[in-house]
């Protein structure tokens, strides 16, 4: 009986440990495709095409990040990067958006908690009691967004488009904005129609 309790609570325990190791990343995901007859190929090649806006001298490590993930899993598909003068068949442009809430938008930041403070003057008998609802202190949460545009290169057309969104209160990391890529990546380069979930489990 002992062995058998033991070998439950251990399980439990594993079990538990194993849930704890990862979090989940939930994204809502919508695509776009438009690609002409027969495309995209694998072995076609394609760039990176940054908007004015994020043609810096400084570099931004979040937008290098965000560009290596789409590039892995485009490579991932079978497209390729150009290793010299090599002509490209398709422009990708990569963005990211997110804000940073004091707390979550349903969160009252007046609401009443189950106790107060308070103070009382009075006898043995009675008295009279003040109460007043405490503030709730921050708890941020993320607003975040990322898009791919898929652009012909010879004409300009944008052919493929996908977003995800996600909110949470996890806060910024490589891997959460990574998750966010391949979730709107998924299914590339047909992707379901529709607005669907997608969800991601990434290590903590």
């Amino acid at each position: 009986m002992r062995r058998a309790l033991l070998a439950m609570l251990l399980a439990a325990a594993a079990l538990l440990g194993g849930c704890a190791s990862v979090m989940l990343v939930d994204n809502q995901v919508q695509s776009f495709p438009q690609w002409p007859a027969n495309a995209p190929q694998r072995g076609e090649r394609f760039a990176f095409d940054r908007l004015p806006s994020q043609r810096t001298e400084a570099p931004s490590p979040l937008q290098d990040g965000l560009e290596l993930a789409v590039r892995d899993a485009l490579v991932a598909w079978g497209l390729q990067l150009p290793t010299g003068q090599e002509g490209v068949r398709w422009l990708v442009q990569v963005s990211a958006g997110g804000q940073r809430l004091p707390r979550a938008p349903w969160e009252n930041p007046w609401e009443r908690p189950n106790w107060s403070i308070s103070g009382g003057i009075g006898g043995r008998h009675g008295g009279i009691a003040l109460g007043f609802p405490l503030m709730i202190a921050d708890n941020p949460y993320h607003l975040r967004e990322i898009t791919v545009v898929v652009r012909e290169a010879a004409s300009g057309r944008v052919v493929f488009e996908t977003r995800a969104k996600h909110d949470g209160r996890w806060p910024d990391s490589r891997a959460l904005w990574n998750a966010m890529v391949s979730a709107a990546l998924r299914d590339f380069p047909t992707p379901v129609a529709g607005v669907r979930q997608v969800n991601v489990e990434i290590p903590r």
